[in-house]
């Protein structure tokens, strides 16, 4: 069965790359060895592939709420949520590995997404 939205077969293809290079980095570089490169490739090949995940998950949960056709609009709220989703992901994970992340900068870094995402719904 071929997707609604020919973009998201593309979106679904570049999230399995992105974990293929995320379970690569995991399994074979060493952060102690490597130094900064493999966080760099840690934290960015995550993030590609959280962005995917993200961004299909909704997409697909807002077309099967909706029940309409599939939209591109859809497709592009999708993956901005998706890249915010991710971010604060991978900024709480960073957080975590410098020891300062507490349950109040989590939830402050969740308002700071969720305040991004309602600017973004505002303006549209």
């Amino acid at each position: 069965m071929l997707p609604k939205n020919p973009y998201t077969f593309s979106i679904g293809l570049a999230t399995l790359i992105a974990w293929a290079s995320w379970l690569v980095v995991i399994n074979k570089m060493s952060p102690f060895l490597s130094g900064y490169l493999s966080l760099a490739l840690f934290y960015s090949s995550l993030f590609i592939a959280l962005t995917g995940t993200f961004a299909l998950l909704i997409y697909y949960l807002r077309t099967w709420i909706r029940k309409n056709t599939a939209d591109s609009h859809y497709l592009n709220i999708a993956l901005r949520e998706g890249v915010l989703l991710s971010l604060m992901v991978d900024v709480g994970l960073i957080f975590q590995r410098l020891r300062v992340l507490t349950w109040w900068d989590f939830i402050l870094l969740f308002a700071i997404i969720l305040l991004i995402e309602f600017y973004f719904l505002a303006r549209e």
